[in-house]
């Protein structure tokens, strides 16, 4: 016989077990994104009622030397510093602050950086200044204090933008995903790329604080042999619901759920054209993972897409689009990540949607029909009017393959065309294959046309792109015709000599 089961773990008393020193670098370890990371320390400026923020990279020419983030928030005095840089310290949120767990500020400077120093003022106080180098942090939690003079200097450095009274200055360096070897191009082409991504990702998840007049985020970078700024630019607001015109009349909805004795949970269903170009709906990610469910807490978003396990995410729904405000009050039933880039749905709250009903009565069931009715509309609509294509396989940005089978209509059937890279005889800058449903790249020009850059599988959008557009119908005969063959003719030359264009000049330039 069995010792009867017991629902409590008896316990003899408690001991003290602190964290190892390691603990800062498994702290560390968290995935965080660049763009995340950046976010999250905005999050902080705007819980502290920062007006402006500027987001500063700086270069000694062709190196990355550091990168901050500056706000004219309220500032720290020293003992406030101390309990920000407390890896969990302890301190009162307002009821809509946007920090939650006393780590965000640590885990994603050390994420990216193997140091961050922290320098701030009040209106009341001198700047103070608490600096994590990563090697300290492993021998038992040595947090630096910054010298005071330096401190006092780095507030002056920002004093009237965005500083005036008050305010903070983070401070990364080692920053990991800097360029490493400074060569001529290399720095540009990363600034170029890192700005961008995370001009559209700040302007995506504090949409709704940048659309106030008295909210403003900066991105710029700065020469210090020099002293010239450039790149310097607003971040502009990306609503994720922004359209013009609703893809559907009688939409948005706002469907209600509610769960035992938990705030109930408000559900606005919206529809977009499917044929929309804005940035708000083409900017945010593909088809498939930019439908779904937006979660807000404290009007910052927390979540851009997914359905949560409420079903998989199919072409056919990518009007879709669903804003929840996260009510507070809410304990496990949504719970946010540390990153704040996504958040777990108990599985009895979603099962409860499936009942939720609209301000008419209709079940939420009824909008998802609604949005594919709404998809496959538009589809009929250009399927009238274009003639159906043998889609793109392989060797294609698959935002770029999404966006085609989007507008096109597809031969049911067909084996897609690939598009890869061969090596080539003769004066020709491309070869069809059409029993193997292929387009072949001359591999000599691979590199003049990426610039320098590394190359990958689904490289050259724009080119392949446009090969396609120009050959697809090659692929639907067995033979082409004398006009058939002149025009490939025609696009050979001039591709060919387009490409040798490409390929001497970068032999130029280097």
């Amino acid at each position: 016989m069995t010792e009867e089961w017991k629902f409590d773990v008896p316990t003899t008393g408690t001991k003290y077990l602190p964290p190892d020193s390691r603990y800062m670098e498994a702290l560390s370890s968290q995935g965080y994104g660049f763009e995340a990371a950046i976010a999250d320390l905005v999050d902080n400026s705007i819980d502290a009622g920062a007006k402006d923020v500027v987001v500063h990279f700086l270069r000694s020419g062709d190196r990355l030397v550091s990168l901050l983030v500056i706000d004219d928030g309220y500032g720290m005095t020293e003992e406030e510093l101390d309990v920000a840089m407390t890896v969990g310290g302890r301190r009162d949120y307002r009821s809509n602050a946007l920090g939650m767990f006393g780590t965000g500020l640590k885990s994603a400077s050390l994420s990216h950086a193997s140091a961050v120093t922290v320098v701030s003022r009040t209106r009341t106080s001198r700047p103070a200044g608490r600096r994590w180098a990563m090697q300290n942090a492993l021998n038992g939690f040595q947090c630096d204090i910054v010298e005071p003079m330096y401190a006092q200097s780095l507030i002056d450095r920002y004093a009237d933008k965005p500083i005036t009274w008050q305010g903070t200055v983070i401070r990364w360096d080692g920053v990991k995903d800097f360029p490493q070897h400074g060569e001529r191009g290399q720095t540009d082409r990363y600034l170029q790329r890192t700005i961008n991504k995370l001009g559209m990702h700040l302007g995506l998840q504090l949409h709704r604080f940048l659309e106030h007049d008295d909210f403003n985020i900066t991105v710029a970078v700065e020469d210090i042999d020099t002293g010239t700024i450039y790149m310097d630019f607003s971040v502009l607001p990306l609503d994720p619901f922004g359209y013009p015109v609703s893809g559907r009349p009688d939409y948005p909805r706002t469907f209600t759920v509610r769960t035992g004795e938990a705030p109930p949970v408000l559900f606005k269903a919206h529809i977009w054209p499917p044929k929309s170009s804005v940035d708000q709906y083409r900017a945010i990610g593909s088809l498939m993972s930019r439908q779904g469910f937006y979660f807000y807490r404290h009007n910052r978003l927390v979540q851009a897409g997914g359905w949560n396990n409420f079903r998989q995410p199919e072409q056919h729904l990518s009007p879709a689009r669903v804003a929840i405000d996260i009510p507070d009050g809410i304990g496990d039933l949504i719970r946010l990540t540390v990153k704040k880039d996504g958040v777990e749905v108990a599985p009895h709250l979603i099962a409860d949607l499936e009942s939720a009903v609209d301000e008419q009565g209709a079940r939420f069931g009824q909008y998802i029909a609604d949005a594919e009715a709404t998809y496959r509309d538009s589809r009929k609509r250009a399927g009238a009017t274009r003639k159906p294509v043998i889609p793109p396989g392989r060797g294609m940005e698959p935002s770029v393959r999404e966006t085609i089978e989007d507008e096109l209509p597809v031969l049911p059937g067909e084996e897609p065309i690939d598009i890869r890279w061969s090596n080539l005889e003769g004066d020709v800058f491309f070869d069809l294959d059409r029993e193997d449903r292929t387009i072949y790249l001359n591999k000599r020009f691979r590199t003049a046309l990426l610039g320098g850059r590394r190359g990958g599988m689904n490289d050259v959008p724009m080119i392949k792109s446009l090969l396609f557009l120009l050959m697809h119908k090659a692929f639907e005969k067995e033979y082409s015709g004398s006009r058939e063959k002149d025009n490939l003719q025609l696009w050979q030359s001039i591709l060919f000599s387009a490409a040798s264009a490409e390929e001497k000049r970068l032999s130029t330039d280097g």
